[in-house]
């Protein structure tokens, strides 16, 4: 997607993490593959990214084959996260890497297992032009957010804590979006019968 800032043209991708070993997850499946109403989790989660309006879209994967799942959209790109047994930094790392590479100013980023983040909340996030911008849900930050490359580089590069981490120690840089929906993951099989 292409947005026009105050003075300037913002190429801003969309990037779903999807690569997460989901160890709390006790089920059959892998949690993202895991059915709710009828369909994978984390194809709900992406269906909101696709549906955005956001026209350069990056799912970055690792534990579980969501390839499949999200066959149905060629406009997805797949991108596998090698390091994603160390944490969710090393999959935000690796859309940074494929955001720098392909010359684009900002990332909007969203969780494979959040199921009920809705494609409202990516695109007000996405017209957002602060450094970092959070959805938050009745105050509560949650996903997506957007990071412009000028914060790239105060990423994690390791570890469980993405983007969270600027949230809380450059909160002059945040602007807080209002947005409806749900921020809830699915981290374990009672997660998932809340949703169902």
């Amino acid at each position: 997607m292409v947005c026009r800032g105050r003075t300037e043209i913002v190429k801003v991708a969309g990037v779903l993490l999807a690569a997460g070993v989901g160890s709390r997850y006790a089920g059959p499946s892998h949690k993202l593959l895991a059915e709710l109403d009828g369909e994978a989790v984390v194809k709900r989660a992406a269906r909101s990214m696709v549906n955005s309006g956001l026209t350069d879209l990056l799912v970055v994967t690792g534990s579980a084959p969501v390839e499949g799942v999200l066959a149905g959209w060629p406009q997805l790109v797949i991108v596998e996260n090698p390091d994603y047994e160390q944490g969710i930094a090393t999959s935000l790392g690796t859309a940074v890497d494929w955001a720098q590479n392909g010359g684009f100013d900002a990332l909007v980023v969203g969780l494979g297992d959040q199921p009920g983040v809705l494609s409202t909340a990516w695109q007000s996030v996405a017209a957002s032009n602060s450094p970092i911008a959070v959805a938050t849900y009745e105050g509560r930050a949650g996903n997506p957010v957007r990071l412009a490359s000028s914060v790239w580089s105060l990423l994690p590069d390791s570890g469980d804590e993405g983007a969270r981490v600027l949230l809380r120690t450059r909160p002059e840089l945040v602007e807080r979006v209002a947005c409806e929906g749900s921020p809830d993951d699915i981290d374990t099989v009672e997660d998932l019968g809340r949703w169902s």
